[in-house]
């Protein structure tokens, strides 16, 4: 795909008002329903996934500084309620064809191609999975286009046919008169459902819809880094369009499980560890769960209750970018014992004193006080 400033016509430095502005013209020519050329319903929508990425801060700064790549597919057609929705750009075309319920708007998206539905498919995944990727395999049911009739409806050696309600118009019109004048009411066929054509013998596959539904498998990469509420758009794997229209488009939302052990905080993981008083004072090495697997971790003698070490490189990878990684910050909880035997009292109690006779007093522990106290000759 294009550049996403170069699809808007818009510089680097362009603020949410220029951007609003371009998408709108630019929306306005590449619409199906304004422009024929071929190819214009594919620009449309790149116009609208590039104003989606560049509307939203947090995405434009990935994309500034990763490209597509640092967006992880999590992006789809744009918000709706955002700059106005379509209904600016609506009003803006319609304006002298009636306003947008006019004869101009209705018959020409249901007459021509129209595009399959989106789905959503909801996906939860583990942990690991979240913070390493995966390729997972998921099934979907979705409609696909008919093979018996190829899309159209009827059976073979037969077509549509002009509807005999409307003429082919897709439209009825009713005159009513009311005390302020006559009106005329332009309502949907009910005969043909506004598609102009009626169908006078049917595909038996598909019961003349065109399309029948099918329960298919697909395989979708999930990038490393992902979370919950992040999603994945899979191009052109929702529902199959009408009359030669193009697939809507697979939308899969993560939910991702929690750790009994780990928390993600960012790109950080958070996790606690337990050490008795004798390892805080003294210091020691010591294994801790990662998810890269058990990782060593120094415990510098003196520490606190409390402190939080940092492993570094241990924690999220950055989504868009996985080489670029968050830490791992281990909080040491210390326990302190709630009993103690004769002997541990009798050593401890001579510790105090030494302290109270002498001072702060460093020991090594593998001699004098602490070798008995670890039951060391």
């Amino acid at each position: 795909m294009a550049d996403y400033y170069d699809l808007l016509g818009v510089g680097r430095d362009a603020d949410a008002d220029t951007l609003k502005r371009a998408y709108r013209s630019k929306a306005r020519k590449f619409h199906p329903d304004i422009n024929k050329e071929p190819g214009a319903e594919d620009r449309f929508k790149e116009i609208g996934r590039a104003y989606e990425v560049l509307s939203d801060p947090q995405t434009r700064a990935r994309y500034d500084q990763f490209g597509e790549a640092g967006l992880g597919g999590a992006a789809g057609a744009p918000d709706m309620g955002d700059m106005g929705g379509f209904a600016d750009l609506f009003e803006t075309f319609f304006q002298g064809f009636g306003g947008p319920g006019g004869a101009a708007g209705g018959r020409s998206s249901r007459r021509g191609p129209q595009q399959g539905d989106d789905l959503r498919y909801d996906l939860t995944i583990d942990f690991e999975q979240a913070v390493f990727g995966q390729e997972q395999e998921i099934k979907i049911p979705h409609l696909e286009t008919c093979d018996t009739c190829g899309g159209s409806g009827a059976k073979a050696g037969s077509g549509p046919t002009t509807c005999g309600t409307c003429g082919g118009a897709g439209q009825v019109r009713r005159a009513t008169r009311t005390p302020f004048g006559s009106f005329t009411q332009v309502a949907e066929c009910p005969n043909c459902g506004g598609t102009g054509q009626v169908i006078a013998d049917p595909c038996n596959a598909c019961g003349g819809q065109g399309v029948h539904q099918v329960r298919k498998k697909l395989r979708i990469n999930i990038p490393a880094g992902v979370d919950t509420g992040t999603r994945l758009r899979v191009s052109g794997e929702g529902n199959a369009g009408l009359r030669g229209g193009p697939s809507g488009d697979l939308y899969v939302f993560l939910t991702v499980k929690s750790h009994p052990r780990l928390r993600r905080d960012g790109l950080n993981i958070l996790s606690t560890v337990n050490v008795s008083y004798l390892q805080a004072i003294l210091g020691d090495t010591i294994e801790v769960e990662t998810v890269d697997g058990d990782t060593v971790l120094e415990i510098p003698p003196g520490t606190q209750p409390g402190t939080v070490l940092t492993l570094a490189n241990k924690g999220i990878p950055k989504l868009g970018n996985p080489v670029a990684r968050g830490d791992q910050r281990v909080q040491v909880m210390v326990q302190l014992p709630t009993r103690l035997s004769d002997p541990e009292r009798t050593l401890l109690e001579e510790l105090a004193g030494h302290h109270s006779a002498r001072g702060k007093q460093h020991h090594h522990h593998n001699s004098g006080l602490f070798a008995r106290l670890f039951g060391q000759k």
